[in-house]
């Protein structure tokens, strides 16, 4: 790629950065946890504490410890251990990397498909957009946590699993709002020149109507994210998501939930808070983009 479109793609996203958040502190803060987030989360395995899921590293004696108390080894547990001596920071931070591994994944995924299908639909017609939007009805008439148990139950568990179900959860959404903003697109004349011109359909797909009718969809991605990472959290709460050797945020809560009674808060408290810190800055973050994208909306600082 040319230096020249390079500065000139850093010069467009500086300009979209500070048009959104500079004058914002709180969508500032929210964008910064985000990326100190996304940072834990990928330094994991050089900042942690220690490598929760290498035995050879744990001590039983080590186990159900308070915050800030000593390891066997002479390291101090700032926020305790678990049953098995893991600690908890360090669980914190390599669920972390699940966590946000399955929902980008899925996220992904499911916005490249939703918007393929979306664009097809509306540039096809005809019985391909009618099989299109039925399965899109289909899929939106299931609640999308009960259609990922259902899948989950019939295919087993495991980070793909999750990651196919989260998919299948969130395309749906993407081809509905893409057909929307396309089909207008579709109406304008430049559609009507490049098929004059004799361009290709797929051509017309992917060079005019794509670039055109993705920004609603862009615009909603955050919120998605945000909903990918609950979703997954519920999941292996309830036992259905990924396997206990690579466990997320939400396995972690569950760990510690037969020792909230007992006094063992920081088990389940620690990495519930760090699921709701996360999803609340994504939420900050979404909520000022929607606000940017939206002239009715009054923006808060």
């Amino acid at each position: 790629m040319p230096m020249s479109t390079i500065k000139r793609m850093s010069n467009i996203l500086w300009h979209q950065y500070k048009t959104i958040f500079a004058h914002y502190p709180l969508a500032l803060m929210g964008l910064v946890g985000v990326g100190l987030f996304i940072l834990v989360a990928l330094l994991a395995p050089w900042i942690a504490p220690q490598n929760p899921y290498d035995l050879m590293t744990l001590d039983i004696m080590d186990g159900l410890l308070p915050p800030m108390s000593k390891l066997g080894t002479g390291t101090t547990a700032w926020l305790g251990t678990d049953a098995v001596g893991r600690d908890i920071l360090s669980t914190v931070m390599y669920g972390l990397r699940i966590s946000l591994f399955v929902a980008f994944s899925a996220v992904i995924v499911g916005t490249i498909l939703g918007v393929l299908l979306g664009l097809l639909a509306a540039l096809k017609g005809g019985w391909i957009e009618t099989i299109i939007m039925r399965a899109v009805d289909l899929k939106v008439s299931f609640p999308g946590i009960l259609l990922a148990l259902m899948l989950l139950a019939m295919f087993g568990t495991g980070v793909d699993k999750v990651i196919y179900a989260l998919i299948i959860g969130t395309w749906a959404s993407k081809a509905r709002l893409t057909r929307s903003s396309a089909l207008s697109e579709m109406q304008k004349e430049y559609i009507d020149a490049a098929r004059l011109a004799g361009l290709a359909n797929w051509r017309i797909m992917l060079r005019f109507l794509l670039p055109n009718s993705i920004a609603p969809v862009l615009v909603m991605l955050p919120m998605s994210l945000s909903g990918a990472i609950g979703a997954e959290a519920t999941l292996s709460f309830l036992g259905v998501g990924v396997p206990i050797t690579e466990p997320s945020l939400g396995l972690l809560i569950a760990n510690g939930n037969d020792y909230l009674l007992s006094g063992k808060w920081w088990i389940s408290i620690v990495p519930g808070l760090v699921l709701v810190a996360l999803v609340l800055c994504i939420n900050v973050v979404a909520d000022r983009i929607r606000e940017h994208n939206n002239p009715f909306l009054q923006p808060r600082g």
